[in-house]
């Protein structure tokens, strides 16, 4: 997962740099960045097809469509014929692809474990992806620089391919048989019906749609801002601040994996949120270049700590038969990020960054009060 992971974060940033050296166009580098999540709301049905389709399977056909596509983009781009509307296409189809890896992935690696493990297994699983944010986009800057965007495709189409290898010596899990006969849709609805009378499924996806909406803007969309207009740094000052955020989520990650038996996970989860949302407040104060960055590795820490506490909490109360459409699920949650940056970004254009970031950690944390008190299983699991 990591080495798939890290794949797609350099080719996010070859693709976005590539775009704009092509046509020197921020609407259509958007668009392009857009193109990566233009099929998110097929989420579900991807977690439906996680749960008829063997995972390790479904694995391997991601990574060998992924690596597919990124050979394409290498030919393309060697041969002289790339257009922007080859990449468009291309980012598409492998957004597509993505959105079956992210149930897939996560249901199959808690499979894996024992109930009192998943805690740990989820934890692992965030640190990867961790690991991937701090090392895949300076790789693929490197690589851009010295060896242009065909150096770094190869790398890319090479760890879709190690990916793939690596998913082939997966055995045998302990998951449920996947139900025979039914259809996609059948089971869609069977996932929703099932997440509707569970209170605690519920709350932990309601929680994932908060933070998507007011915490993760804060760090896509606000802090290059902060990093401009507020500490007056330049793009390497900004790679630091994102590195160091990245680091706090990787140290997150890795102190919840080395926690045995994780108790009051609920409870842990609310706090980490509204931690998460309460050092953007901090932030949104700060005018020093390196209290900021300190500030930012709490931040990450405390959004690691989130994600996983999250995903725990949906792992260990879903049943194994409905974990790929219980992922699914958390997978469409991550369209209300659109949202939250659409705002956010209004809000930092009309009164600044340092009161958009105000406002939203504010928001997410009132928000969270408000789930704790209709959701009394959540703060008790």
């Amino acid at each position: 997962m990591t080495m798939s992971q890290m794949a797609s974060q350099m080719e996010m940033v070859v693709v976005v740099w590539y775009v704009l050296n092509l046509t020197d166009s921020p609407f259509l580098v958007g668009l392009t960045s857009a193109a990566r999540l233009g099929f998110n709301f097929l989420a579900l049905f991807a977690g439906a097809t996680a749960d008829i389709v063997p995972r390790r399977t479904l694995m391997i056909i991601v990574q060998v469509v992924l690596a597919s596509l990124a050979l394409v983009m290498l030919t393309l781009i060697v041969s002289g014929l790339i257009e922007v509307w080859h990449i468009f296409i291309v980012t598409l189809g492998a957004g597509l692809a993505r959105i079956f890896q992210m149930p897939t992935i996560q249901s199959l690696a808690v499979d894996s474990v024992s109930t009192d493990r998943i805690p740990n297994a989820v934890a692992l699983i965030n640190a990867g992806s961790n690991i991937a944010l701090v090392l895949g986009p300076i790789l693929g800057g490197l690589l851009f620089d010295y060896f242009g965007p065909e150096g770094a495709y190869v790398l890319v189409a090479s760890l879709y391919i190690l990916s793939g290898s690596a998913a082939l010596l997966i055995g045998a899990t302990r998951a449920s048989e996947s139900v025979r006969g039914e259809s996609v849709f059948t089971m869609v609805a069977q996932g929703l019906r099932y997440v509707k009378g569970e209170q605690l499924l519920w709350s932990a996806l309601l929680v994932a749609v908060i933070f998507n909406i007011t915490g993760f803007s804060f760090h896509t969309t606000l802090v290059p801002i902060f990093a401009k207009d507020v500490l007056f740094r330049d793009s390497v000052g900004l790679g630091i601040l994102i590195s160091s955020f990245g680091i706090g989520g990787l140290v997150g990650s890795m102190f919840w994996a080395s926690i045995p038996n994780l108790r009051h996970i609920g409870l842990l989860c609310i706090l980490a949120v509204m931690g998460w949302h309460s050092t953007m407040i901090l932030f949104a104060v700060s005018t020093n270049f390196y209290l900021s960055v300190g500030i930012l590795v709490v931040t990450g820490m405390l959004f690691s700590s989130s994600l996983v506490l999250v995903l725990t909490v949906l792992m260990k109360t879903g049943r194994p038969e409905f974990r790929g459409r219980l992922m699914g699920l958390r997978t469409l949650a991550i369209y209300a990020h659109a949202f939250g940056s659409l705002a956010a970004g209004a809000v930092a254009g009309a009164l600044g960054a340092p009161a958009a970031a105000v406002l939203s950690g504010a928001f997410g944390i009132l928000m969270m009060i408000v789930l704790a008190l209709i959701a009394p299983k959540l703060r008790r699991f």
